[in-house]
């Protein structure tokens, strides 16, 4: 079993600990020192603004009625379980694919562990231009994103070839 984690992207997962373990400390700090709907000025550009997010991406679903909540919870518990066997396939020799996918993963486990425990997600890195807002997001969101954007990078360079071969 050790084996497999040095020998395959499984070593990697330290990676989405940090990422869950830093997004949730995170959202303790805002739950616990901010009230609901407070902004804190940080740069002309940047609050952090506590919104609680019962959608997915862009508020997506927020209003539907309480079935998204156990909706998206399956959605990134299957992600999370896919992410983990395609971890599991990748070679030693790959770095860029591993770490998208532990920045993936780190990222929907702390917003699944957000909707299981509060019903929601605790959203507070707000940036704006003038009176325009983007959505309210939070670590978790940016490890998703970065994860993303790695997994394209990666796609590029790798010409296709597959984790397994």
């Amino acid at each position: 079993m050790l084996k497999l984690f040095k020998t395959t992207g499984l070593r990697w997962l330290w990676l989405a600990g940090l990422v869950l373990i830093l997004d949730q400390l995170t959202k303790v700090w805002v739950l616990n020192g901010m009230d609901l709907y407070q902004s804190i000025s940080v740069l002309p550009f940047f609050n952090l603004t506590h919104v609680h997010n019962y959608g997915a991406a862009f508020s997506f679903l927020s209003d539907a009625g309480g079935w998204q909540r156990w909706f998206f919870t399956a959605i990134a518990l299957t992600v999370s379980i896919v992410i983990l066997v395609w971890l599991k396939q990748t070679k030693k020799e790959q770095v860029l694919l591993p770490c998208a996918f532990s920045l993936i993963l780190g990222g929907a486990l702390g917003n699944l562990y957000d909707r299981l425990v509060y019903g929601y997600v605790v959203d507070f890195l707000d940036f704006y231009v003038g009176n325009w807002h983007w959505p309210a997001f939070n670590l978790a969101d940016s490890a998703i994103f970065i994860g993303a954007a790695m997994l394209i990078i990666d796609a590029f360079y790798n010409n296709g070839v597959k984790a397994d071969g």
